[in-house]
């Protein structure tokens, strides 16, 4: 911390609040330079938070925090936030099993007022503290705060936040953290409009002098401030012929300011943090500030990985022909599939590198579909789609779509549509955490009638399941889910399916083990461990989680072995779950025993370390197959 002589005399917020206004400009440029080394070598979301240093160093400066609260949407631009509220020196840990969460995490700090790590759900929060305060009397008043990007202000939660807001007794502050970027590029006509909603300098500088004259002479106040607003607001359309949408709702608006001059920023903060009603402060920044190669492509350095400080360069991941990302497996496949039928079309929300749909973005422009922030949108746009002829691929992150299983139930399946859900990130993912581990999506997709349910174990069974669902006889809506980074590939050719049919990959006298997707190498390894005790197993991929292979298992039942299930989702609802519940239909009564991930939330780490913690690593089967033999 001696590189960083300002940055290291901060241990919490109070001593960024007795600094001068050249000490926080320095510590900007300290946080700024901790987090280019740091991040170098332990990666995480980088840009994000490069561009809200001013705005993180002016929050804490101008709020008294923790009694003040600070709701980050997301939390990708929240690095900044936890080194100057006291874990600088534990930064080291970042997103690592048993240390600092790469998110805000209530459980970590006084100073995270509420879980972050999906989108759009800061105004909602931050309201329910600011109505919370005002109901428990607190005093002196306790400020919230809502910082909220321009992606994620576009996501539906926002907007049902913002309009709660504007009819509710709250001194809400929202700030809009404008950098004109999501991960990819944000789309749509609210990106349009923010990006075109620069009110003259002139214009905020009277509207701004008038406020606080006004202020000054105790012309303003609850009773005055609905008339005066209603006034502005109407004036302003008229003058401009423009509608602030923000202004529309009577929530007031300040700006747009530039997001990192620092001095600027807390003037504003001071002058508007003790008004009362909801209000918005819209601050331009930019995505990596202060780092060129960041500057120069926001998109890359979102999550750059392991990267060289000075030169920029970013260390590439060693390739190996004999394994496909599946996501690359999916978007290469679906291009391939959408040539010869034209019926074909991509959809996804806010992340079309992500999930590789941008390959088909890329050959086929005008049938791929970036909705932004707005899976339940996505769904129900899918289900329009589908009802006049078209074949609808959703390609969304597994603990992404679970904001739109209303859609996914009354808007696609009830009617039987053939749309197809590619379910990426599921099961655990490492080091983002508990907020996008995908555990849920075997168990909540397997209750909703007439959904096929699909996991392969390598990228050549993604393959031939795409080719299979967008055949004439295909039926009703499907999920295919797969795992975040490689899988096992041969280059087989695609081939046609057998809707419900597994595959048996071992024979075994002692013990039976199902699985489903990928986990079946991690699974096989295990089985080797228990052969080297003496312990036959053998082994079934299902591949189809529903309709579940009646055939494998009246085989399973009829030897009599005891079995084991892994799956790479929770153990409450899938895989296990689906087999005892055939047994007891069918009347039979055998040992089994389920493992994947249990019954509760997991922290940051590898795969393989949650694999351990969760105990469905090849070790803990091994163990587990054995303890059955015996």
């Amino acid at each position: 911390m001696d590189r960083y002589p300002i940055l290291s005399r901060v241990s919490r917020p109070a001593d960024v609040r007795g600094m001068s206004g050249s000490e926080l400009i320095g510590l900007c440029s300290d946080i700024r330079r901790f987090l280019i080394e740091s991040l170098s070598s332990n990666p995480g979301h980088f840009a994000s938070s490069m561009g809200a240093v001013e705005l993180t160093v002016a929050l804490h400066y101008v709020f008294n925090t923790p009694y003040d609260r600070i709701v980050w949407d997301v939390g990708h631009q929240a690095y900044g936030h936890k080194l100057i509220t006291g874990r600088a020196d534990r930064f080291h840990t970042n997103r690592k099993l048993g240390g600092l969460s790469g998110f805000p995490n209530p459980d970590e700090s006084e100073y995270d007022t509420f879980t972050a790590g999906h989108a759009s759900n800061s105004i909602s929060a931050a309201l329910g503290m600011s109505v919370a305060s005002a109901l428990n009397n607190d005093s002196p008043r306790r400020n919230v705060v809502a910082v909220i990007g321009d992606a994620s202000i576009s996501g539906g939660l926002a907007f049902e936040g913002l309009n709660n807001a504007a009819n509710t007794n709250s001194n809400l502050l929202i700030i809009l953290n404008d950098n004109d970027m999501s991960i990819d590029h944000n789309v749509g006509s609210l990106n349009s409009y923010l990006a075109h909603l620069t009110a003259s300098k002139g214009y905020n500088s009277f509207r701004y002098g008038v406020y606080r004259l006004l202020k000054k002479l105790h012309l303003f106040n609850d009773n005055s401030k609905g008339r005066i607003l209603r006034f502005n607001n109407s004036l302003k359309s008229l003058l401009t012929k423009e509608q602030n949408i923000f202004e529309g709702l009577n929530i007031r608006y300040f700006g747009p300011f530039d997001g990192h001059d620092l001095p600027r920023i807390i003037k504003v903060l001071d002058d508007i943090k003790d008004m009362s009603g909801p209000r918005l402060l819209h601050l331009r920044t930019t995505k990596g500030k202060g780092y060129v190669p960041a500057e120069n492509d926001p998109a890359v350095w979102h999550a750059p990985g392991c990267f060289e400080p000075e030169s920029g360069e970013r260390k590439s991941e060693s390739k190996d022909p004999a394994r496909t990302k599946f996501q690359d497996a999916m978007g290469s496949t679906l291009v391939e599939l959408a040539r010869d039928n034209k019926a074909i079309v991509g959809i996804t929300a806010a992340m079309t590198s992500g999930t590789s749909m941008n390959m088909m973005q890329q050959e086929m422009p005008q049938r791929t579909f970036d909705v932004g922030i707005s899976e339940g949108h996505a769904v129900t746009f899918a289900g329009g789609l589908a009802t006049d002829g078209m074949l609808p691929y959703v390609a969304i992150y597994s603990v992404f779509l679970q904001r739109a299983y209303d859609n996914i139930i009354n808007d696609v399946a009830v009617q039987g549509l053939p749309v197809t859900f590619c379910i990426d990130r599921a099961g655990l993912v490492g080091e983002d955490g508990v907020t996008h581990h995908g555990a849920n999506d075997l168990a909540y997709m397997r209750t909703v009638p007439g959904m096929t349910i699909a996991s392969p174990r390598d990228a050549d069974q993604l393959r031939s399941l795409l080719y299979t669902s967008q055949l004439p006889d295909r039926c009703g809506p499907w999920a295919i889910r797969y795992p975040r980074g490689y899988g096992h590939d041969s280059h087989k050719p695609m081939q046609r399916m057998t809707v419900g049919r597994g595959e048996c990959l071992s024979r075994g006298e002692d013990v039976t083990m199902l699985t489903i997707g990928p986990i079946a190498f991690e699974a096989a390894q295990g089985a080797k461990l228990a052969a080297a005790g003496g312990v036959s197993v053998a082994h079934y991929d299902m591949v189809f989680l529903k309709p579940l292979d009646d055939e494998i298992m009246k085989e399973v039942a009829a030897s009599g072995r005891p079995i084991v299930t892994v799956e790479d989702g929770t153990i409450d609802g899938g895989l296990g779950s689906a087999v005892l519940e055939w047994l007891a239909a069918k009347g039979h009564n055998l040992p089994v025993v389920r493992m994947g991930i249990p019954d509760a939330f997991v922290p940051q780490g590898t795969v393989e370390q949650l694999r351990r913690l969760c105990r469905y690593d090849a070790a803990s089967i091994a163990e587990t197959i054995m303890k059955l033999k015996k």
